[in-house]
């Protein structure tokens, strides 16, 4: 991995670019860097930096996490924490069913390679998600309820892959022990997420200067993750919690009123920056990773998965059909075609051992589910944003 800094410079220099002509073409920005990297790969125009399992994690998923859990508010969230919480782990588990069920009757796929690849792609991406709809223009119960699951369920779909992979590449693991490994792995990333906020909250409010703040925050959102994937459990819940918990006591107890505003300023732009080599990155990768061969079995997994997409989303929404905390047909439309996945996908598929039963197969199609995903549906979810009425219509000239 050659991850220099002139690489860099021209990746930010071709983000910057695609940024001000999908702007002024009305495109989403995360559509525009996927194509613009695919487009260097076919033109050799590409540095020479590999997509990795590492890099995602270490470098890029820390930051987007903490940067979208920073913005939540914890009043907000507590009224639909249900909902949320029900699409995040039972939603999670009926994706997986469906898709590894499609996969294994439909492609042939051998169960192994079906569960896995219907554990990772089962979650929605808060990368993808996040940045669409903060394009979109989306704001309120909705934007929420859509950036709140997509988290959630990023948490858990990570531990449930981890837990699945052991048990497929023969760990021999009980019942009694997945389950067990499974809330430990999760107990225990949102305590090293707390402890990791909780410290940085006391340093936070023993400094003065905006910039040492903003250095805490740093440390928490990459130590909180490091931390728990150290000691083998959830760095995506930890960092997550670091960020809920420093964005809803911070601001109005620690951070200084100068530090507010430097701190979220310098978090919209890590987002910025992290998706734009991210997105990019995607593309390049993706168009490595194209194979006609598996074209058959990359449109039975798209539809798949939409179909467990779509189970899940209305499937858990009726749980709530008559309660206060009913979600509306039209959001629940635009909950099962936002799910759109990405960068924690790849991440899971890249990270697999190289005798992992059928993984070429997985990761290619999983390239192939991603792109269709955030092509396809983030070109078509801000115009389904406004059909449903969720957006302002663009005025007529």
């Amino acid at each position: 991995m050659d991850l220099s800094i002139e690489n860099i410079e021209i990746l930010l220099l071709v983000a910057a670019v695609v940024a001000t002509i999908a702007q002024r073409l009305r495109l989403p920005y995360t559509v525009g860097l996927v194509l613009a990297g695919g487009v260097m790969v076919l033109t050799g125009l590409s540095p020479h930096i590999h997509l990795t399992k590492h890099l995602i994690f270490t470098a890029f998923l820390p930051p987007l996490i903490f940067e979208a859990a920073y913005f939540i508010p914890w009043t907000e969230l507590r009224r639909d924490f249900g909902p949320i919480t029900l699409l995040a782990t039972v939603g999670v588990l009926i994706a997986t069913a469906i898709t590894a069920a499609g996969m294994h009757f439909g492609a042939q796929w051998a169960w192994p390679s079906a569960l896995l690849f219907g554990v990772l792609i089962s979650a929605t991406d808060p990368v993808s998600v996040i940045a669409t709809f903060k394009e979109a223009g989306v704001h309120g119960r909705l934007r929420l309820l859509v950036e709140a699951e997509s988290l959630f369920n990023d948490g858990t779909a990570a531990v449930l892959f981890a837990v699945v992979s052991a048990v497929v590449l023969g760990a021999g693991m009980s019942a009694g022990a997945v389950v067990s490994s499974f809330c430990i792995t999760v107990a225990g990333g949102i305590l090293c997420g707390a402890l990791v906020g909780g410290g940085a909250l006391l340093m936070i409010g023993r400094a003065t200067d905006h910039l040492v703040e903003i250095s805490f925050t740093v440390v928490a959102a990459y130590g909180s993750f490091l931390l728990a994937e150290h000691f083998h459990l959830s760095g995506v819940l930890a960092t997550l919690t670091a960020g809920m918990l420093i964005g809803n006591i911070g601001p109005g107890r620690a951070i200084t009123d100068r530090g507010r505003e430097a701190v979220g300023a310098f978090w919209e732009y890590a987002a910025f920056l992290a998706n734009s080599l991210i997105f990019l990155l995607i593309g390049m990768r993706g168009a490595l990773e194209s194979s006609v061969s598996l074209l058959v079995p990359t449109l039975i997994a798209i539809l798949v998965v939409l179909l467990g997409r779509a189970a899940a989303v209305y499937g858990c929404s009726a749980f709530y059909a008559r309660t206060a905390q009913r979600i509306s047909a039209s959001r629940q439309h635009i909950l099962f075609w936002g799910g759109l996945r990405g960068a924690l996908a790849l991440a899971l598929a890249l990270g697999l051992p190289p005798d992992t039963p059928g993984r070429s197969e997985i990761l290619t199609v999983t390239f192939g589910v991603v792109a269709f995903s955030i092509i396809v549906q983030g070109l078509t979810i801000t115009p389904l944003l406004r059909r449903l009425g969720e957006i302002e219509k663009k005025p007529h000239s």
